[in-house]
């Protein structure tokens, strides 16, 4: 399942990386939210595929996320 970042327009609050920190992070240089190494998509900070077992997490995650900025796609 691919899970995007829109990191343009991250504000920085914290919830998927304090709530979700299995798939997000946030990056040391700006601050602004990631996906994890693991799971990222060559060196794209905001593009990665999770495995089958943390979609309903990034879900959540998604759905939770005050500035909707990530996005989960099939």
């Amino acid at each position: 399942m691919r899970v995007t970042i829109d990191r343009d327009e991250c504000t920085s609050c914290a919830a998927c990386w304090e709530e979700y920190p299995e798939i997000f992070e946030e990056n040391e240089d700006d601050g602004m939210a990631q996906i994890v190494a693991k799971f990222r998509v060559s060196a794209a900070p905001g593009k990665g595929e999770v495995p089958d077992g943390l979609v309903e997490t990034a879900k959540s995650a998604a759905d939770e996320c005050p500035a909707e900025v990530i996005h989960v796609e099939e």
